[in-house]
């Protein structure tokens, strides 16, 4: 599954943790993310994310 990072902060989604202070369970893919995720540090929407290039 890949990574992306937000382009405004740089916090990076990893779905093999999730984000599960925001109830996000660990193994979810960014895909699968509600429409209304909002970056856990600086609250940009999901449109402010890119894939991380490994």
């Amino acid at each position: 599954m890949d990574k992306y990072v937000c382009d405004v902060c740089g916090w990076v989604y990893d779905p093999a943790v999730g984000d599960p202070d925001n109830g996000i369970a660990p193994g979810t893919p960014f895909s699968e993310l509600p429409d209304d995720f909002e970056c856990p540090l600086c609250g940009v929407g999901k449109d402010q994310f890119s894939k991380v290039e490994e």
